[in-house]
């Protein structure tokens, strides 16, 4: 399995709905396929392993998704919820989750497609129901459209990750700041 999904925002129900990547732009879509869904499920930490997708899982996953980064971002900017965002986020969160079981070699978590997204959306209702709303933030790359919950101290972190979009934008940066001294060249 690749990894090749990115988990900077603090909660992996805000990290779910950044598997669409430079919403503004690009709109890079992460869960192409049941297996990459699998792939983010494990990666993200909330199963040990997940039986199958199918292309339904997917399907009502990318919905999930859509549903909890329009509520994410409602709350964010102190905006009333989407009604119908609002029910997909609850219907599926009413559901079984994944739940774990201790074994001879510690916690483990298995767990059917549906229990892991059921995981997922009760990830999104502690997060945007919890003590950590004022420290949602989306990142300060303008074709980052990724939140995430600043803890740094004086909560005053731009980007969802150095490695990602803080080198990035301050490399540019750099790079503008040069070019702009650098003197006319003669000719």
């Amino acid at each position: 399995m690749d990894l090749d999904h990115a988990f900077f925002c603090g909660n992996p129900a805000l990290d779910f709905a950044a598997t669409l990547r430079a919403r503004r732009t690009l709109r890079f879509e992460t869960l192409v396929s049941p297996d990459r869904l699998d792939a983010w499920y494990v990666e993200s930490g909330v199963v040990d392993t997940v039986s199958p997708s199918r292309a339904a899982d997917v399907e009502q996953a990318i919905v999930v998704r859509e549903a909890v980064y329009s509520l994410i971002t409602a709350r964010r900017l102190g905006e009333a919820y989407d009604k119908e965002a609002l029910a997909a986020v609850n219907s599926v969160a009413r559901k079984p989750p994944a739940t774990p079981q201790l074994t001879a070699t510690g916690r483990w978590t298995s767990a059917t497609p549906e229990e892991a997204l059921a995981t997922v959306a009760r990830h999104a209702v502690e997060v945007l129901g919890g003590p950590d709303v004022p420290l949602l933030k989306e990142c300060g790359n303008p074709e980052c459209t990724r939140v995430y919950i600043d803890r740094s101290r004086g909560v005053r972190r731009q980007w969802c990750g150095m490695e990602s979009c803080g080198n990035k934008v301050k490399a540019a940066a750099y790079r503008a700041r040069k070019k702009q001294a650098q003197p006319a060249a003669v000719h």
